[in-house]
């Protein structure tokens, strides 16, 4: 492809087009998603380090009342993730059928299904901020200070809830571009907004911790305005109608029952971190530390990877709408080939500078041996990794949320954990223990998940 055509591709992308993806060329149609999910993705993880990087000039006291708090809102990402999940393939799906009508209303459903969900949550932050904290086991100035962050930032969860589902809603209908610039847009007002209210500036008072989650609330609620006008308003794929905006059982039972396996997904994986957790805190402080580090920088990496991954959900969505199966798998396959590429590379980073790149994170020689030597370890499987992400939201974009739930059940619960411990305090292997179950139980379950998508019964689900 010619230069001039990789960069008017590019600004396509940016900019969204009126492209038909059920139609135009796999690769051109994997370019113009992938680039603004994977830009998307990476404003989010800028946003969450510097938001702890305003915050951590408060004192460890304020980081560990995030710390605390931000386990609860792991259950609301659980829940908003897993709708969001399902709202993507089922709005891809109806526009995959040329259906904009029902597109538009299942969009409305599922907004009004994250507002219930996030009422629990709001009602709980506002009047239980203190005892929710309590149960964490907080610190005296987290139960005096520290509360007003937990209370705004639960209280005001909507917004969060809200900025994850609607676009969701773009991404299945194909406009991520839109989705990247109204992320852009939130986080962009949250960052200029955690340092003012943080610290003060002028007229405007220092608010301390509670500033940081105002600016959230503000920056998010930003994000949503125009979410919503826009959906009203018409974007290139999707346009809602006020005469959509009613309860309808039958759409929103649908939305629910679908995003059970998506809720699924998220908590298996996240309880299942924290047992892995527990596990190493037993071997000590220093392999939660070197873990912990080794983590953020896997995860700031693999947002490439999350970003093709998402692609490919919403492109098998929409192609199994408009009856091409064929093509749909065909996009999984390029998807999931140029997600091994990009990890093989990864990979070959984390082998040779592991060690380079723990240190810009930490001095301590032991966290960083040990956070190089996860890193070195899972090299070695990055490249099944990235088959089984791809072919994971494959599953999600069918609308067979279930089936990926089972699978991280079996591996993750049942053979991960228990390995682990194993390895680790059975064994005497300590954080090598943990680390080499996990190389083992993430490798088997990338192969196990594409040998089950290539048997194609994703095909036949209907939603």
């Amino acid at each position: 492809m010619p230069q001039s055509s990789i960069w008017q591709e590019l600004k396509n992308a940016l900019k969204g087009t009126e492209a038909d993806y059920t139609k135009i060329g796999i690769k051109k149609a994997i370019f113009l998603l992938a680039v603004p999910m994977i830009l998307e993705l990476i404003m989010e993880s800028t946003f969450a380090v510097v938001d702890i990087y305003f915050v951590g000039k408060l004192g460890p006291e304020a980081v560990a009342t995030v710390g605390l708090t931000e386990t609860y809102l792991f259950l609301l990402y659980s829940i908003g993730m897993g709708l969001s999940m399902a709202v993507t393939a089922i709005v891809a799906r109806r526009i995959g059928e040329k259906n904009k009508e029902g597109a538009g209303a299942s969009a409305i459903q599922s907004v009004i299904l994250a507002m219930l969900a996030s009422v629990p949550f709001a009602v709980a932050g506002i009047l239980f901020a203190k005892d929710l904290l309590a149960l964490m086991g907080a610190d005296q100035w987290a139960m005096e200070t520290g509360y007003r962050y937990t209370q705004w930032m639960l209280g005001g969860n909507a917004v969060i809830m809200l900025l994850f589902v609607i676009n969701a809603i773009f991404r299945g209908a194909g406009d991520a571009a839109i989705a990247m610039r109204i992320l852009w847009i939130s986080n962009g007002i949250n960052i200029i907004l955690d340092p003012l209210l943080i610290f003060g500036w002028g007229p405007v008072p220092a608010m301390g911790i509670q500033g940081a989650a105002i600016a959230t609330n503000i920056g998010r609620g930003v994000g949503v305005l125009i979410q919503l006008w826009l959906l009203f308003k018409g974007v290139k794929h999707i346009r809602v109608t006020l005469p959509q905006l009613r309860w309808n059982g039958i759409a929103m039972l649908n939305i629910a029952r679908t995003s059970l396996g998506g809720i699924g997904q998220m908590i298996v994986a996240m309880t299942s971190w924290i047992f892995i957790m527990r596990i190493l805190a037993d071997v000590g402080s220093e392999a939660v530390a070197g873990s912990t580090i080794a983590l953020r920088i896997m995860m700031f990496t693999m947002m490439p990877a999350w970003g093709l991954s998402n692609a490919a959900a919403t492109l098998v969505g929409q192609n199994l709408g408009a009856g091409n199966p064929d093509r749909a798998e065909s996009a999984v396959w390029k998807t999931g080939f140029y997600n091994m590429l990009f990890l093989i590379g990864v990979s070959i980073v984390y082998f040779i500078f592991n060690r380079s790149l723990m240190g810009i994170f930490t001095e301590d020689e032991l966290v960083t041996k040990i956070g190089a030597e996860w890193l070195r370890i899972l090299s070695l499987s990055y490249f099944v990794y990235g088959w089984w992400m791809v072919s994971t939201q494959a599953f999600n974009g069918a609308g067979d949320t279930k089936t990926p739930t089972k699978i991280n059940l079996v591996f993750f619960w049942l053979i991960q954990i228990p390995l682990s411990y194993l390895l680790a305090i059975g064994f005497d292997w300590q954080h090598s223990g943990v680390f080499w179950a996990i190389f083992f139980s993430e490798t088997s379950v990338g192969l196990f998940t594409l040998w089950l998508f290539k048997k194609g019964k994703w095909k036949t689900v209907k939603v």
